[in-house]
């Protein structure tokens, strides 16, 4: 099975923040394929699930302890499920990535994202993918933390939907073919000479 956790927020007012783009990734793959969201089983606190079979099972995931804790979560998901890290992909936003870029890739560090932080000491690895979605860090004189979690500016909003749907298209390449296939068709020219 593979595993794909957006993470985010809950709660209405963080719902059309930056900082909640991977909620709105698994959204788009969920409603290509009409699934529905339910509450994960009782020894998975604190999540929404929605499962798809087919050729390789998917399971998509959106934590619901706030992003500082998406450990907890994501943890608990992959013990349940029998995911190994390998197969698990988190979708995050990146503030030092330019609006509308991804970038992926199949381990490395937090680079100072608090939900993949905590992913990574509840874990104890960093052996899992991650596809990170470009939101910029805004205007120089505002706190990154007021940044990611305001909406998206006008001009912005317009691209969004196509944003979305090209990372729903990432995420599925990963569950069809791999973090490898995802990295060599969506990462930036200058990826290589990047540090996570």
């Amino acid at each position: 099975m593979k595993l794909i956790v957006g993470l985010g927020n809950p709660g209405r007012e963080y719902r059309e923040t930056r900082h909640n783009v991977g909620f709105m990734v698994v959204e788009e793959i969920a409603r290509r394929y009409a699934l529905s969201w339910a509450q994960a089983p009782a020894q998975v606190p604190d999540a929404f699930i929605a499962k798809r079979f087919g050729t390789e099972p998917v399971l998509l995931a959106k934590p619901l302890t706030y992003m500082n804790l998406s450990g907890d979560a994501v943890a608990a998901l992959m013990r349940y499920f029998d995911v190994p890290a390998e197969d698990a992909l988190i979708v995050v936003d990146e503030a030092d990535l330019p609006f509308g870029k991804l970038r992926a890739r199949a381990s490395g560090s937090a680079g100072g994202h608090n939900g993949l932080k905590s992913i990574i000491e509840r874990l104890g690895t960093t052996e899992f993918s991650r596809l990170r979605l470009g939101v910029g860090r805004g205007d120089d004189g505002r706190k990154l933390s007021d940044h990611v979690l305001s909406i998206f500016e006008r001009s912005q909003r317009a691209e969004l939907e196509s944003f979305i749907a090209k990372a729903a298209d990432a995420a599925e390449m990963f569950a069809a073919e791999g973090i490898l296939k995802v990295m060599n068709t969506y990462n930036p020219e200058a990826a290589p000479s990047e540090t996570d």
